[in-house]
């Protein structure tokens, strides 16, 4: 897949231990943005934040939290992404999902691997 140029980057954040059908949300969106043929896919593990409860979750050692911060991001063409947007409605009942403009200056994957 070729990606230059004009695009879109879709931010959403949830709980690491957030579930969808016994399974991490985070890894569930990950899957469905590789099966619906989304660009790429990435997951961050954040070190401390809070959401809509106020609460604060830290890896701070006095407060370790089991309920981190987790962001995905996945940037694609505008039409992709709004397309996906329908399988989010699905999934995340609690989180933050962001829609923003972005420029892709370069976007480069490995060759296919030759068969042996």
């Amino acid at each position: 897949m070729r990606l230059h140029g004009a695009a879109v980057r879709l931010t959403i954040l949830v709980g690491e231990t957030d579930q969808y059908r016994h399974r991490p949300l985070y890894s569930e969106i990950v899957h469905r943005a590789r099966a619906g043929g989304l660009a790429g896919a990435s997951v961050f593990r954040g070190i401390e934040g809070f959401g809509a409860s106020s609460l604060i979750h830290t890896t701070r050692l006095l407060s370790l939290s089991e309920d981190l911060p987790v962001s995905i991001v996945i940037v694609d063409a505008e039409e992709r992404i709004t397309a996906f947007l329908a399988e989010l409605d699905e999934l995340v009942g609690e989180g933050l999902v962001m829609v923003e403009p972005v420029e892709v200056y370069r976007y480069v994957g490995r060759p296919p691997a030759e068969a042996s």
